[in-house]
C-alpha cells in the first residue's frame, strides 16, 4: 500500500463550517462566505499557508454551530482565489485535497481552530475493486450520455482516475445527492465507497431513464412549437408516475360544491353546470381553461338570489335622512312615499330617481343616507368620461381579458341584489366610435324591461327589478331624450343664506373640529364670522366651497394650538382677513350705481344660479354690431334680435330712426374667458342696448331674465328658482320675470319671497318702464331725436307687479 497524495504536513487547522454541502477531495468549487467567524477563518488561513478544513453543519438552520453540530470528517482544502461581492459576502473559490479526522477542538474564539488527522486514500489493488471501477465508469458514462450536468472535461477527468478512491470523488461531484450521502462517501474506504456510489448510479440511471420515457410520451401527444403546454403535460405525466391525485377531478368537484350551495336560480345553475362540464373536458393549461375559470367564478360571485331585508318603519327612516341633511324635503319625501308603497305592496319595482343639481348641493350623500335609512347595501357608480358601452353592459368572453358591465361589478360588490345603486355624473357620458353607453343604460333604468338585464359578459338574464337606481347630474341637457324619459328627476336647488348657515352649524362646523382634531372649547366660529364667509369668501349653489373655508380656518386654529401659541380661539369676522386672507368676492348688487348701457341679468348653469352684468355701449360708425363675451350661437342670435327691437321702437324710445347707420353696436357680457350661451339674457340684452341709446341709467337694484322676440314678447325660461335665489345672494330688490313663469314662483322659500319684489312681463316694453330711469337733465350720451318725436309712454297694459309672499 503507498500514499501518492501530498498532506499537509500541519496538524492544526482553522475550521469553516459548511451549510448544505460537502467538498470532495479533487473537488474545484466556489463558495459563499458571510459569517464572521468563517470570515475570520478565512482571514487566518489566507495569512499562513492558504490551507484550510471546511465540514459540513448537521443541520442547516444554525447560524452559530457548536463543534457538536459538526460532522467529525472533513476536507483539508486549498484556497484558490478570493473576491468580494457588493453584499459584503466573500467569493471563495477552494480544492479539496485530502479527508481529514476531526480530533478535538483547539480553541473556540474568535474562530473554530482544530487538531485534525489528514486521512488519505491507500491505493488498493484487487479484481474486485478492478471489477466495481469498471462498474462506476459504465455507469457514470451512460448517467453523463442522459444527463446534461457533466461537462465533457469533466467527464474525461473522471474517466482519467486510476485509483478507486479518487474515481469515486470525481463522479460523486456531478451526482445529485442529499447532505447524508455526500457525507456517508466521504466518510467510507475506497472499496465501500465505490460499492454505495455504484447503487447511487444505478438509481440515478433508472430516473434518468424515466423521465426520458416520460418526455417522449408527452412529445408524441403535443407539437414541438407548444413548449409551455409540453412542459405542463411532462409534470402532469410525472405526476401520474409517482401516483399523485388528480387536481382536475379535485377542482371540478369543488366548484360543483359551490354551485350546489349558492342557491342559484334554474337557468343560473344551469349554464354553471355545462360550463363546468366543459372545463372538465379541458386540458388543464389551455387558454380557455381559464376563461371558464374566470367565467364560473363571476356567475357564483353575482348575488342572484342574496338581498337585504328593507326598514320599513317610515318614521326611523326620516329621523335618519333628517339626521344626515338639512333641506332636501322633496327627495326626502320621495323616499318616504317609496317606503309607504313597500310596505303596503312588497313586491312594487324600485324607482328610478335623478337628482339634478349644482356641485355641492349633497347629491351623492343623499344617496348613501338613503341606503342607511332603507337598510340597504349602498354601490356608487362614476359615469362621468365613460365612453365605451362594453363599461355599461360588459366585453364579450372572446374578448382577451373580458369582464362584466360595472353594473354587474357594483352588484359583486354590494352583495346584494336589492342595493341603493347610485349612477354619479350621467349627464356627463360620452359617444365615441366604441358606441353609447347611454343607450346601454336604457335597458337597466327602465322598469319594464330591467327585470331581464342582459350582460354581454354573463349572457344571462340578471333580475334589476329590486334595485333602487339614483342619477346624479348637474344639469339635464346632455342627457338623451329616450334616457331622461325613464327618469324621475328631482331637482337640487342651490342653498340660500340661511340654509347655508344652518347646515355649517350642524353638519360642517362639527365635522371638521373632528377631523382637525379640535374640541368644541378649542375653537368656535361665531355667527356673523359665518356669515362672512358665506357672503365675501365663497358664491356658490352648494357648501363645498363653504366646507374648505371652514377647514383652512380649523386647520390654522390647528397650528396655533399645538404649537401653543393660543388654548381656545373664537372666530369672529374681522379675524377672518387673518385666517382666510382679503374677501374673495364683493357681497350686495351686481352694480354699485345706476349706469347708462349696464343691466343686471340672470343665468342659470350647471354650477347653479349667478347674478351676470351686460354692458352696451354705441360708437360713431355704420352699423357694424360686436358680440363678445365668448358668447354662443343662442345668445348671439339673441344679441341681434335685441338690437332689431331697439331699432324697431326708436321713435317710442325717442331716439332718431336712423341712430343705427350713424353708430357701431358692441354689447358685451363680463367674465369673457367663461363660455356663456342660451336665449334667457334677451330681454337683459334688450334693456342694456336700450339704456345706451336713450342715455337713461338701469336701476342697479334690478335683475332680470327672460328670452325675447322680434315683436318684444317676454317668452318663459327655465332654471327660476335658482336664479331667483341667486339675486337673493346678491342683495337685488327686484326681479323682472315673464309672466309665464309665475308658476315657478311657488318653489321659492316663503322668506326669500317676502324679500324680493317681482315684475311678471309679457312684454319688452314693460321691462323699459320698470327697468330704466329717467335720462339726466342735459346728459351727453343720448342720441339726439329728430324734430318731431312721438313721446314715449307706458304700454297700456300696467305690468304685474306684486310682493308675493
Amino acid at each position: 500500500m503507498t500514499e501518492r497524495t501530498e498532506i499537509p504536513n500541519k496538524d492544526v487547522l482553522p475550521l469553516l463550517p459548511l451549510k448544505g454541502t460537502v467538498i470532495m477531495p479533487h473537488q474545484v468549487a466556489p463558495l459563499g462566505v458571510g459569517r464572521p467567524k468563517s470570515l475570520r477563518a478565512l482571514e487566518a488561513a489566507l495569512a499562513a499557508d492558504r490551507m484550510i478544513l471546511l465540514a459540513a453543519q448537521k443541520q442547516d438552520e444554525q447560524e452559530d454551530p457548536t463543534p457538536a453540530d459538526i460532522y467529525l470528517v472533513g476536507t483539508i482544502c486549498k484556497i484558490l482565489q478570493v473576491g468580494k461581492q457588493p453584499d459584503g459576502v466573500l467569493q471563495v473559490i477552494v480544492e479539496g485535497v485530502v479527508r481529514a479526522e476531526l480530533l478535538g477542538v483547539e480553541q473556540m474564539e474568535p474562530y473554530f481552530e482544530m487538531r485534525v488527522a489528514p486521512r488519505p486514500d491507500p491505493v488498493e489493488k484487487s479484481l474486485e475493486i478492478e471489477a466495481l471501477m469498471r462498474g462506476v465508469v459504465s455507469q457514470f458514462e451512460r448517467f453523463a450520455r442522459f444527463s446534461r450536468s457533466v461537462a465533457p472535461e469533466q467527464y474525461a477527468a473522471a474517466m482519467q482516475a486510476d485509483e478507486p478512491g479518487k474515481l469515486a470523488d470525481l463522479v460523486a461531484q456531478h451526482l445529485p445527492l442529499k447532505l447524508e450521502e455526500r457525507q456517508q462517501l466521504l466518510e467510507l474506504a475506497p472499496k465501500d465507497r465505490l460499492e454505495l456510489l455504484s447503487q447511487i448510479l444505478t438509481r440515478e440511471v433508472n430516473i434518468l431513464e424515466l423521465e426520458r420515457k416520460i418526455q417522449n410520451r408527452v412529445r408524441k401527444q403535443m407539437e414541438k412549437s407548444q413548449r409551455e403546454y409540453f412542459l405542463k403535460e411532462q409534470m402532469k405525466a410525472i405526476q401520474q408516475e409517482l401516483g399523485e391525485s388528480d387536481e382536475r377531478q379535485s377542482e371540478v368537484a369543488e366548484y360543483k360544491k359551490k354551485i350546489e350551495a349558492a342557491n342559484l336560480p334554474e337557468h343560473v345553475k344551469e349554464k354553471a353546470l355545462e360550463e363546468l362540464n366543459r372545463l372538465e373536458k379541458m386540458p388543464p393549461m389551455v387558454a380557455e381553461a381559464v376563461v371558464v375559470r374566470t367565467y364560473l367564478d363571476w356567475l357564483l360571485a353575482v348575488p342572484w338570489s342574496v338581498r337585504t331585508e328593507d326598514r320599513l318603519d317610515i318614521t326611523e327612516a326620516r329621523r335618519i335622512l333628517d339626521e344626515d341633511h338639512y333641506g332636501l324635503e322633496k327627495a326626502k319625501d320621495r323616499v318616504v312615499e317609496y317606503l309607504a308603497v313597500r310596505k303596503l305592496s312588497p313586491t312594487s319595482k324600485g324607482p328610478i330617481l335623478c337628482f339634478i343639481g349644482p356641485p355641492g348641493t349633497g347629491k351623492t350623500s343623499l344617496g348613501r343616507s338613503i341606503a342607511r335609512a332603507l337598510g340597504r347595501k349602498f354601490v356608487r357608480v362614476s359615469l362621468g368620461g365613460v365612453r365605451d358601452e362594453a363599461e355599461i353592459r360588459g366585453h364579450r368572453r372572446t374578448y382577451v381579458g373580458a369582464l362584466p358591465g360595472r353594473i354587474v361589478q357594483g352588484l359583486k360588490t354590494s352583495a346584494s341584489k336589492n342595493p341603493v345603486f347610485m349612477l354619479d355624473e350621467i349627464d356627463k357620458l360620452g359617444v365615441d366610435w366604441r358606441g353609447d353607453p347611454s343607450s346601454a343604460l336604457l335597458e337597466a333604468l327602465d322598469p319594464e324591461q330591467n327585470h331581464s338585464f342582459s350582460d354581454h359578459y354573463l349572457e344571462i338574464p340578471l333580475d334589476l327589478s329590486e334595485v333602487m337606481f339614483i342619477c346624479t347630474g348637474n344639469i339635464m341637457d346632455t342627457i338623451p331624450p329616450a334616457l331622461r324619459d325613464r327618469l324621475e328627476v328631482i331637482r337640487f336647488p342651490g342653498y340660500i343664506e340661511e340654509e347655508k348657515l344652518k347646515i355649517a352649524t350642524q353638519f360642517l362646523i362639527p365635522k371638521q373640529r373632528k377631523e382637525n382634531g379640535l374640541g368644541a372649547e378649542q375653537v368656535a366660529i361665531t355667527g356673523e364670522g359665518l356669515r362672512k364667509i358665506v357672503r365675501e369668501y365663497t358664491r356658490e349653489a352648494g357648501v363645498r366651497s363653504l366646507e374648505r373655508e371652514i377647514a383652512s380656518v380649523f386647520r390654522k386654529v390647528a397650528t396655533e394650538v399645538a404649537t401653543g401659541r393660543a388654548t381656545a380661539v373664537k372666530v369672529s369676522a374681522a379675524q377672518l382677513h387673518r385666517f382666510l386672507g382679503p374677501p374673495r368676492f364683493r357681497y350686495g348688487l351686481a352694480e354699485q350705481v345706476d349706469e347708462v348701457g349696464t343691466a343686471t341679468g340672470l343665468i342659470y348653469s350647471e354650477m347653479g344660479g349667478d347674478v351676470i352684468s351686460v354692458e352696451a355701449t354705441l360708437m360713431r360708425g355704420e352699423g357694424k354690431l360686436a358680440l363678445t363675451g365668448q358668447l354662443g350661437d343662442v345668445l348671439k342670435e339673441s344679441g341681434q334680435a335685441a338690437v332689431s327691437y331697439v331699432r324697431s321702437r326708436a321713435r317710442r324710445l325717442g331716439v332718431d330712426e336712423e341712430w343705427y347707420q350713424k353708430y357701431d353696436v358692441h354689447i358685451h357680457i363680463p367674465a369673457g374667458a367663461v363660455p356663456k350661451d342660451g336665449p334667457s339674457a334677451g330681454i337683459t340684452l334688450a334693456t342694456a342696448l336700450a339704456s345706451a341709446v336713450t342715455g337713461r341709467p338701469v336701476h342697479k337694484d334690478v335683475a332680470m331674465t327672460g328670452e325675447i322676440t322680434l315683436r318684444g314678447k317676454v317668452l318663459p325660461i327655465g332654471g327660476v328658482k335658482e336664479k331667483v335665489l341667486a339675486a337673493h345672494r346678491a342683495g337685488i330688490k327686484t326681479v323682472v320675470l315673464p309672466k309665464e313663469n309665475e308658476k315657478d314662483l311657488e318653489e321659492i322659500p316663503q322668506h326669500v319671497r317676502k324679500k324680493l319684489r317681482f315684475i311678471l312681463v309679457e312684454h319688452m316694453d314693460q321691462v323699459l318702464a320698470e327697468a330704466l330711469l329717467p335720462a339726466p337733465v342735459a346728459s351727453k350720451e343720448r342720441i339726439l331725436p329728430p324734430p318731431v318725436v312721438e313721446p314715449a309712454v307706458r304700454p297700456p297694459q300696467q305690468p304685474t307687479q306684486q310682493m308675493l309672499s
